[in-house]
């Protein structure tokens, strides 16, 4: 239903209108709103911010119409106005449509023209509504979305692609904060949130600073992915700074204990699948990595003990000459039939 602000002193138009509109008010298309000067619209509108247009007439009291089209842009931002006025020359016309007038009709007014600009009015209104409320969400979803992402849904072959994928050598990270669990049944629920967002806070920031892509949030741990030049190099990098701001965190109280943040942290590099992975027919796609290399990653990280950053044998014959390593020992990762060798960066 569109809601209209008449604004005239014609004592009788409030009247015609109804008469006029009586269907259309009946099923709710349209709902009308009276004011008989400029004064009067103003706190019309404070009353009734969801007005979409306005109906002035320009000679009134108080307040004629071309000053009230210049008090719009702040009281009422997205409303539009149409000039009904019988001072249809070319001067007041070009004063009121300089002003943001967004139409003129000249009085006596044709109702058939009147109801024709009302509906082209309400739907330009709509539409700029509508585009706000894009923009708002886009900033919304920017939060919840990697730049990365982002930048990759602007190609033109996206949307024609939803479901294709590729297979790209790339670095993954697994970073879990230690221990982080027990403590949540013993520190109420927001402050939890609060802690798990500034640990968070400081990882990503790490993450970002090497040209990483945080993949996504699980619980109280971080995906994520490295691509291009050197992408193992950096992820490396990206770990030894995470835990280095972890240490210097400040200690937890939460009743009578503490709580110092640590990190245990799996890497692995290798071939794996990247694209959208989900269900067109829910809507509901992850861009993400898939794959072996991914797992093993992942695996990695459980066999880590909290300040460790745990590494395959690959990955260690890779990096050995760049960074100091020390051998862990053999263990047995899930769904792997053998014991592997795992190596733990040290600096």
């Amino acid at each position: 239903m569109a809601k209209i602000l008449v604004v005239d002193d014609e004592t009788d138009l409030e009247l015609l209108i109804k008469q006029k509109f009586r269907r259309k008010i009946r099923e709710k298309v349209y709902d009308f709103v009276f004011a008989n000067n400029g004064v009067e619209a103003l706190s019309a509108l404070k009353e009734h911010p969801d007005i979409d247009i306005i109906l002035s007439d320009i000679n009134m009291p108080e307040m004629d119409g071309l000053t009230l089209l210049t008090k719009l842009p702040e009281a009422s931002p997205f409303t539009k106005a149409v000039m009904v006025s019988a001072y249809g020359d070319m001067e007041n016309i070009r004063t009121a449509m300089n002003r943001g007038a967004y139409d003129f009709i000249c009085k006596p007014v044709n109702f058939d023209d009147l109801e024709v600009t009302m509906e082209k009015t309400v739907q330009h209104v709509n539409q700029l509504r509508q585009t706000i409320e894009a923009i708002r969400e886009n900033n919304i979803l920017r939060m919840y979305v990697d730049e990365n992402v982002l930048s990759f849904m602007t190609h033109r072959e996206f949307e024609n692609s939803l479901l294709s994928n590729e297979s790209i050598e790339a670095s993954v990270m697994f970073v879990d904060i230690c221990g982080f669990t027990a403590i949540t049944e013993n520190v109420p629920a927001n402050t939890v949130v609060e802690l798990v967002n500034r640990y968070f806070d400081l990882i990503v920031k790490e993450i970002i600073a090497q040209s990483g892509q945080v993949d996504k949030f699980i619980g109280d741990a971080v995906m994520a992915i490295f691509r291009g030049e050197y992408h193992l190099d950096r992820a490396i990098e990206a770990a030894l700074s995470v835990r280095d701001q972890l240490k210097n965190a400040e200690e937890i109280s939460y009743g009578d204990k503490k709580f110092k943040a640590a990190v245990s942290i799996g890497i692995n590099s290798g071939e794996m699948i990247s694209g959208n992975i989900g269900s067109a027919s829910l809507k509901r796609l992850d861009y993400t990595v898939i794959g072996d290399a991914v797992n093993v990653a992942q695996r990695l990280q459980s066999a880590a003990r909290a300040g460790q950053i745990v590494i395959s044998e690959k990955v260690y014959r890779q990096v050995n000459e760049s960074f100091k390593c020390n051998e862990v020992g053999e263990v047995v990762l899930k769904n792997k039939s053998a014991p592997v060798m795992i190596y733990e960066v040290l600096e």
